[in-house]
């Protein structure tokens, strides 16, 4: 545990170029706020996308997985902020986690991994891949699940 950990902004920003790369492959990015977008996949997860904010620089995306079944804390909850004007996406809240910092001192009370802010961009990545990869099917949400 001797280092110190350093975030490596190069890294990072190649991870956030290609969220923006892959969120606007996969979904609408001309959807108004409050729009909220049902997504399945061929192996049986679901998951919501709810436009919060739309703004002529950003967007504010929150992803939520949706199933019965499963405890809320263990389903994935993401919020995203999209730069249109500089073509990034940034995971700004996961879980329970509000202003996820670039680097935490480990150990901390939460447990939060030094690299926590990068794990959870690169958790984004990984499902955004995902979603790739399988044959996603998206229907405009009715009614609200969360």
């Amino acid at each position: 545990m001797g280092r110190k950990y350093h975030v490596n902004l190069d890294q990072l920003m190649q991870l956030y170029s290609a969220n923006y790369i892959l969120l606007n492959r996969l979904f609408p990015m001309d959807e108004k706020a409050g729009s909220r977008l049902d997504v399945s996949t061929l192996v049986g997860s679901r998951y919501l996308l709810h436009y919060m904010e739309q703004t002529r620089y950003t967007s504010l995306l929150q992803i939520t997985q949706a199933g019965e079944g499963q405890l809320a804390y263990l389903q994935p909850h993401l919020l995203v902020r999209l730069y249109h004007d500089a073509r990034l996406a940034e995971v700004c809240a996961s879980q329970q986690i509000y202003r996820l910092q670039p680097r935490y001192d480990y150990p901390n009370k939460k447990m939060l991994h030094r690299d926590e802010k990068h794990q959870v961009n690169q958790f984004l990545n990984d499902w955004l891949a995902f979603c790739l990869k399988q044959r996603i099917s998206i229907e405009p949400s009715i009614g609200s699940d969360h």
